[in-house]
């Protein structure tokens, strides 16, 4: 596997654009000044006459970028807030467009359009377990039509030339022998077989996943968590790694990574890895991976972890964030997509809670600065 390819940014609704993108990029440098950050490299490139960090460069630590999720009919309506979930920059050669849909000519036609877009990909959500979202039919609802979710996939395929995946959970949580199933008229079997290493459901997600594959689906992200399954369970990692022996299209796996050094473990063991809140937690951390064979977590520059926590240093960090938004996305979502950002990273503060609570009380963006900017220096 290509290292270009072992790196991705996940789906998160109202965290998943441009300004979290170009967060992101902006913690990569030219490997001469550390730490990777905006404003310290600004400072220093004062200091030193040095250029400003390029965004899109070619270090194989770079991210592919999945956009949130976008709803195949909004898309086609061509509704008034379309052209910011179609924003690709600043690196549309990484970004993959996201549908969200459970009809298969809605989803053609949505992803006909986005073909003819700069992007590299097209992904389809058969993962997300919010109500609003499988009542529909669509998200992980279609795991429970395996026909229907193949004729998605076959459908797409044929009117897009861009690489193609599907993002899924585990499906449906198997229903012991002798019990009732848990959804009604399931179109799946109410209990699941196991492979040899006594994976509960593992046979029917093996048989979905080969159908996707069959249809022409190039790339399948997992999220091992089954339908009805919060963040308190812990995701089942060995069911990535026994999708990827059954498969011969590469499988990411997604949930749980805690920090640099468990991203470069799980990218080193034979497969793509995607991460969601912590890179919204940490911005920096596709930064902190290693270009090359260093230490798993060392910064670029073996800048040490313990700065990235330093008070002026968040600071700075949470003010670019702002100031991005305020550049590239529409004032209706200002407040919105601010609080869901602070909801992660305030978890790099002491008073996590207490700050989150007053930034959550303020009604502009100047405002949460404000409030970010006094608890640090209270609290350096």
């Amino acid at each position: 596997m290509d290292a270009r390819e072992r790196y991705m940014l996940a789906p998160m609704a109202e965290l998943s654009h441009r300004v979290l993108r170009e967060l992101i990029e902006s913690f990569f440098n030219q490997g001469e000044v550390s730490p990777p950050a905006p404003r310290f490299f600004r400072a220093a490139a004062r200091e030193k006459m040095l250029p400003p960090p390029p965004l899109c460069g070619d270090t194989p630590q770079r991210p592919e970028y999945f956009t949130e999720m976008i709803s195949a009919a909004g898309l086609l309506s061509g509704g008034p807030f379309e052209k910011w979930y179609l924003d690709g920059g600043p690196c549309p050669e990484r970004l993959v467009y996201q549908l969200l849909g459970a009809d298969p000519d809605k989803l053609a036609a949505a992803a006909a359009l986005l073909d003819s877009r700069d992007c590299l990909g097209i992904d389809i959500n058969m993962g997300c377990a919010a109500p609003a979202i499988t009542r529909t039919g669509a998200g992980v609802k279609l795991m429970e039509d395996m026909d229907r979710a193949g004729r998605i996939v076959a459908a797409v395929r044929k009117r897009t030339k861009k690489r193609l995946s599907a993002k899924l959970r585990l499906g449906p949580r198997p229903s012991p022998a002798g019990e009732s199933p848990k959804t009604p008229e399931p179109k799946i079997p109410a209990v699941f077989g196991s492979d040899p290493a006594g994976l509960p459901g593992f046979e029917y997600l093996l048989a979905f996943c080969r159908r996707l594959e069959g249809e022409g689906a190039e790339l399948i992200i997992l999220h091992p968590r089954f339908s009805d399954e919060k963040f308190k369970r812990r995701a089942r990692w060995d069911y990535v790694e026994a999708l990827r022996n059954g498969l011969s299209i590469p499988v990411a796996g997604n949930g749980d990574i805690a920090s640099a050094d468990e991203l470069v473990r799980r990218g080193e063991a034979g497969g793509p890895v995607m991460i969601g809140r912590l890179a919204v937690r940490e911005p920096w951390i596709f930064a902190r991976v290693p270009a090359g064979n260093g230490n798993p977590g060392g910064a670029p520059g073996n800048f040490p972890e313990a700065s990235f926590l330093e008070a002026s240093f968040l600071e700075e960090t949470a003010l670019d964030f702002l100031s991005l938004l305020s550049r590239h996305q529409p004032p209706e979502f200002h407040l919105s997509r601010a609080r869901r950002f602070f909801r992660c990273y305030c978890d790099n503060f002491t008073w996590a809670e207490h700050i989150r609570n007053k930034i959550n009380r303020e009604e502009t963006l100047s405002g949460m600065g404000r409030v970010i900017s006094e608890y640090c220096r209270e609290n350096p």
